[in-house]
């Protein structure tokens, strides 16, 4: 494959639209590498996301089920959330929201992948780490806004998840496909 070939638009102006902590909106007129100008192009600005595939040391795939208004359902996923201004990186921020949402920590932690939910409108990295053989070390300590429980679920349920399309979120499915793949576990 070709290495990465970076090649930006030119921004001939860019004004803010909204602005408010989960909703930032930018409004941009570029010109495309080749020459073509868009008077008004959206972006969203998000902080950087992260999302865990955590593993218990009996091989149980920890996950939450959460609420999500925006297409108001709740569904299984991984625990996750944004990259904080005091995380010392996307690694940091991913043990501190395992260990918040789901009370699970410790084990032993890689890097799974970086991937953007839709590189064409939101400006922002997701970083899904997975963590294995990891234990309840403690309860929950969710944030105001959040409504989760958390489950152990055995490798056949994920499976039936994923083929049923009852993962939705978009990334964390992503993620564990890989993950399922790279282990020749399907």
């Amino acid at each position: 494959m070709d290495k990465k070939q970076e090649i930006k638009a030119e921004v001939l102006s860019s004004r803010y639209l909204f602005k408010e902590p989960w909703l930032t909106v930018r409004e941009e007129a570029i010109r495309l590498p080749n020459g073509a100008e868009v008077p008004r192009y959206y972006v969203l600005e998000y902080p950087d996301w992260v999302n865990v595939l955590a593993i218990t040391k009996d091989k149980k795939f920890v996950m939450i089920r959460q609420y999500r208004h925006g297409i108001r359902e709740e569904h299984f996923e991984f625990c996750g959330g944004v990259v904080d201004a005091g995380d010392a990186s996307p690694l940091a921020a991913a043990k501190r929201e395992l260990l918040e949402e789901t009370g699970y920590g410790n084990g032993r932690w890689t890097f799974n992948l970086r991937m953007s939910a839709n590189p064409s409108t939101t400006n922002n990295w997701t970083y899904n780490f997975i963590a294995e053989d990891v234990e309840l070390v403690s309860g929950q300590c969710l944030d105001g806004g959040e409504c989760l429980t958390v489950h152990l679920l055995e490798l056949d349920e994920i499976k039936s998840l994923l083929a049923a399309n009852e993962i939705v979120q978009s990334v964390h499915a992503c993620a564990l496909w890989k993950y399922l793949a790279e282990n020749h576990l399907l």
